[in-house]
């Protein structure tokens, strides 16, 4: 049987110098994730999201990017689920990309606003409507004694709203507005490359490397 203890990968598919990446972080994840589109990985936009309740006790899923621009990264959720408790509580969390099959991984830690009506209005209304539906059925983090409970609240929802079901009040989107982000390139003998962009008090960014 295989042990824990021994798996391991030899890292070889690229490198990552500092004079090579954007000034821009944002621009540089652009051209990571355009990649990684381009490579057809599972689930691209998969993004690990990490908060932190009022005890200081952090907690950790996995969520999907919406759209990135240049106040950040954007994606939607129930506003009190537990992460949306996380966030009212404390507005800062972090976010990881794995991009496994490119040895790649991109972390970023900021602080977290929630978008505008309007804009999780747009979003809401492009959702197929069964995922509408779903945002009214599915109280999220709650406990819930069976599925035939959710399918229930999904079918009385579905004929109250028919196919016309406004946004949920308790439904909306979140941006991440980054104040550190870092691009790690893995490498032979684990000497990875790690470029990490720091935002300046003036809203510039300061780009360094980091000791793997």
């Amino acid at each position: 049987m295989t042990l824990l203890a021994d798996l391991r990968k030899t890292y070889a598919r690229g490198s990552l110098a500092k004079s090579a990446v954007n000034s821009d972080p944002i621009l540089q994840f652009k051209s990571w994730m355009k990649e990684a589109l381009s490579a057809e990985l599972p689930e691209p936009n998969a993004m690990t999201l990490a908060t932190v309740d009022t005890e200081g006790k952090p907690s950790a899923r996995i969520v999907l990017i919406k759209g990135v621009d240049a106040r950040g990264f954007i994606f939607y959720t129930n506003y009190e689920s537990r992460k949306g408790h996380d966030l009212q509580a404390n507005g800062h969390a972090a976010l990881l990309f794995h991009w496994i099959e490119l040895e790649r991984q991109v972390r970023i830690e900021g602080r977290v606003e929630k978008l505008p009506d309007a804009e999780s209005d747009a979003y809401y209304a492009s959702r197929p409507l069964d995922s509408r539906i779903g945002a009214w059925a599915s109280e999220q983090s709650r406990e819930v004694s069976s599925r035939l409970v959710l399918v229930g609240r999904a079918a009385k929802f579905a004929a109250k709203f028919g196919i016309n079901p406004p946004r949920p009040p308790h439904w909306g989107g979140y941006v991440v507005i980054p104040e550190l982000m870092e691009f790690w390139q893995g490498r032979a003998s684990r000497l990875h490359d790690r470029i990490t962009y720091t935002r300046e008090p003036d809203g510039t960014w300061r780009i360094a490397r980091l000791a793997p």
